[in-house]
């Protein structure tokens, strides 16, 4: 059986999912070098959800709830800076750093705290209705 709780709950992990991406963009805002030591600037990743959860196991439990579909990459073009004494500069003297701008990943963070903070309540308010119709039917 696929509940309201069940609905909440995937709702909060898909909030969760989406914050750790949010913190991941915020904390390589100025990397430029891949794990291998190579020029390669971050990326941002953008979190994509999609409705329903393919791990349940009825065909309605499928149709329900939310989950993180994808964790892409956000192709906008990455930010210049000129410094022609980097070793990374190209012939103008500018650098590639990575396109993360920290207010945008803010905002999304607050966004999705306010989503979780939502499906927490839902989930409590179920837990009460649920709570007084076992009071009635006792």
């Amino acid at each position: 059986m696929y509940s309201s709780l069940d609905i909440s709950t995937s709702g909060m992990i898909a909030q969760r999912t989406r914050l750790d991406v949010i913190s991941a963009n915020i904390a390589n805002k100025n990397t430029i070098l891949d794990a291998q030591g190579n020029y390669n600037p971050y990326r941002r990743r953008i979190a994509y959800m999609s409705a329903g959860n393919p791990n349940a196991a009825s065909n309605r439990g499928q149709q329900m709830g939310v989950h993180i579909a994808e964790i892409g990459q956000d192709q906008s073009p990455l930010k210049l800076k000129y410094a022609p004494s980097s070793p990374y500069a190209d012939e103008s003297g500018y650098i590639k750093e990575p396109n993360i701008d920290t207010t945008t990943e803010q905002i999304d963070a607050m966004e999705a705290v306010r989503a979780y903070e939502a499906n927490v309540v839902a989930a409590e308010s179920t837990k009460k209705m649920m709570a007084l119709g076992l009071r009635l039917i006792a």
